[in-house]
């Protein structure tokens, strides 16, 4: 049965993927885009793969545009997706990149999930939100914790969610991806060397030598964005989908081990 999604981040990486793969399955997809030329984009892609779908701008940090987007699209699923990351390391990362992140990853996801939310409740139908959280909202990332705290926020909000909305047919899912060539990593850590400056940090520039090599080898994002496609369509699918599944063994006895961490 087709259904009406909207996905947020879709300019992109696994919500362009996702995006593509939802409308070719006959389901009703609304991708939208932060900024206007990557609506242009999006348009412009689909039309030449011949893919049917709505394109609409959405900064998920803008409220005219989640209020305008919210009262425009009715929908049985939201995926929402997009996010950023700032890297860094966090005894000294500048807190203004900090808070950029949280707007767009936790106050922004959580403001389009509750207007949407509303809609359900008010038109008293069922209805399912995906979001895409990381393999960091398990455990934290050296070099990229704030990040890792925004997504353990979003993955706390979203079990909050999931608890308090079962009595109105709402149900709620996360994706927590592994490391995936997206580009996105690349971008987050090249976010580092805008502010470091080895001369005037502490931290010293050895902390970083293990970046190029995890950077190095990324899995194809197509498992991921397809894992995203299976849990938004799956009725009843698990809330919590961390993706690969040597990741989730990874995250499981890193949390098994936390019991017996020293300080």
């Amino acid at each position: 049965m087709s259904k009406r999604i909207l996905i947020t981040g879709a300019a992109s990486g696994f919500g362009k993927i996702a995006a593509f793969d939802l409308a070719k399955k006959g389901n009703k997809v609304i991708a939208t885009a932060q900024i206007y030329p990557q609506v242009s984009d999006l348009i412009k892609e689909a039309k030449e793969n011949g893919i049917e779908m709505t394109v609409d701008k959405l900064d998920v940090t803008n409220s005219t545009d989640i209020a305008y987007i919210t009262k425009k699209y009715d929908i049985d699923i939201l995926i929402s997706n997009a996010g950023i990351m700032e890297g860094g390391p966090i005894a000294e990362q500048p807190l203004d990149l900090i808070r950029s992140m949280f707007d767009v990853n936790v106050f922004g996801g959580l403001q389009l999930a509750q207007g949407f939310i509303k809609k359900f409740i008010d038109e008293k139908r069922p209805g399912k939100i995906v979001f895409t959280t990381s393999m960091g909202e398990l455990w934290t990332v050296p070099y990229v914790a704030a990040y890792c705290a925004s997504k353990h926020a979003m993955g706390s909000i979203a079990e909050g969610l999931k608890t308090e909305l079962a009595p109105f047919n709402i149900k709620i899912a996360t994706c927590n991806p592994g490391i995936f060539g997206t580009g996105f990593n690349d971008r987050g850590a090249d976010t580092i060397f805008r502010w470091y400056n080895p001369e005037t940090n502490f931290t010293h520039p050895s902390a970083f030598d293990g970046t190029a090599e995890a950077l190095a080898n990324q899995l194809d994002p197509q498992s991921m964005a397809e894992c995203i496609v299976d849990v938004a369509l799956d009725e009843n699918s698990n809330f919590r989908n961390v993706h690969p599944k040597e990741t989730e063994d990874f995250v499981k006895q890193l949390q098994a081990e936390a019991w017996t961490v020293k300080s």
